[in-house]
């Protein structure tokens, strides 16, 4: 056996029980244009609250969407 970095090691650990799930799953990155009216606000309430825009949208999307559902 060779002493090359490619070389398998005698043993692996393949417990994954404790890793972290992947925080990027399931989240896609989309582009969308705001009008200046609707970007000073989420900015305005993102300064307000801490919170970041992108989060904010989400939030009132699912809201409006929960609302369509109830309406409906």
């Amino acid at each position: 056996m060779s002493d090359s970095p490619d070389d398998m090691l005698p043993e692996y650990d393949l417990d994954y029980s404790r890793a972290r799930s992947n925080r990027f799953a399931g989240r896609v990155r989309v582009s969308v244009t705001l009008r200046d009216d609707v970007l000073a606000y989420l900015e305005a309430r993102s300064q307000a609250t801490g919170q970041p825009i992108g989060d904010m949208v989400n939030d009132m999307l699912e809201k409006d969407i929960e609302l369509s559902e109830i309406l409906r």
